[in-house]
């Protein structure tokens, strides 16, 4: 496979990432971990079909306890944080406060060995915290009290995320047919953990079966592989400068959808948001050697 081909099969991950947030609150009233439950379940299944005519893919769940317990840790923490964020926060402000990961991906690599945190770094997360700030303040003060731990789980959530995306790139070993055993682990995780603390509530109509089936087959599973081939195998670079569209498109789209309504806050937080991120990124587009 090309690196080029390797970075437009990436890319497809962040247009798919983008409809999380639209397909999560399409889903209804689904409990968190059931829902992570239901759509890693899908997710793994869809990698497993690709190894149909390949006899030895199987062997590819061999590997050490630290890439499961970056896999399954990344997984998990990140959706069920995610998940649980849209059930109890204004879907467009709790997918803003989360697509703060590609800013965070840029200032974590950073500080890896043999990286430096530059000026244009510190500047872009400073755009993106004035955004998150505008988010939260600039928007009449109206959050109720209920949705705090919403909006907390998805800043959270945008940390795990990047965490996990920075110590995957140290793991370039681990073959892409490895996420098929994560997400499916994740899905037992979260299956044991809604029993324990949540009710079941199985998806009303047509539409929200629909969408959980979407989730499975898309944003939490092809997705999932997508990322891992453009990550170990194209341009990396390509790759980080582009997802930083990310909040905007899924901001864009939970609003067509009718789930968001446009407001002067929204956009001009998306902005610097987004904006934060490609100045902390300078160093891809100059296309710096590293």
């Amino acid at each position: 496979m090309s690196q080029r081909t390797a970075t437009l099969i990436g890319l497809t991950a962040i247009l798919m990432w983008s409809l999380l947030a639209l397909l999560t609150v399409a889903t209804g009233k689904i409990p968190a971990f059931q829902l992570a439950a239901m759509t890693f379940a899908v997710g793994g299944l869809v990698g497993m079909l690709t190894w149909i005519g390949r006899p030895a893919a199987p062997r590819s769940l061999r590997q050490p306890a630290r890439a499961w317990a970056v896999g399954v840790g990344g997984l998990f923490g990140y959706h069920a944080l995610y998940f649980l964020a849209l059930r109890f926060a204004p879907p467009a402000e709790a997918g803003l406060l989360n697509y703060l990961w590609p800013l965070l991906i840029v200032l974590f690599s950073a500080l890896l060995p043999g990286e430096r945190l530059a000026l244009h770094h510190v500047i872009g997360a400073a755009l993106g915290l004035i955004g998150t700030a505008l988010l939260l303040l600039g928007n009449g003060a109206s959050f109720a009290e209920e949705q705090l731990p919403g909006l907390a789980a998805a800043f959270v959530a945008a940390f795990v995320w990047a965490i996990y995306s920075v110590l995957s790139r140290r793991l370039k070993a681990v073959p892409t047919d490895a996420v098929a055993g994560f997400c499916l682990a994740t899905s037992v995780l979260a299956a044991v953990v809604h029993a324990a603390l949540e009710p079941t509530v199985w998806p009303e109509g047509a539409v929200q079966w629909l969408a959980v089936a979407g989730l499975g087959v898309g944003p939490v599973g092809a997705a999932f592989y997508a990322w891992d081939i453009g990550m170990k195998r194209g341009d990396i670079r390509v790759l980080g400068a582009a997802s930083y569209a990310t909040p905007l498109l899924s901001t864009a789209f939970l609003i067509l959808a009718g789930y968001a309504r446009p407001s002067a806050a929204i956009a001009l937080a998306a902005l610097l948001i987004a904006g934060g991120g490609l100045v902390a990124a300078k160093d891809l587009f100059l296309l710096r050697g590293r």
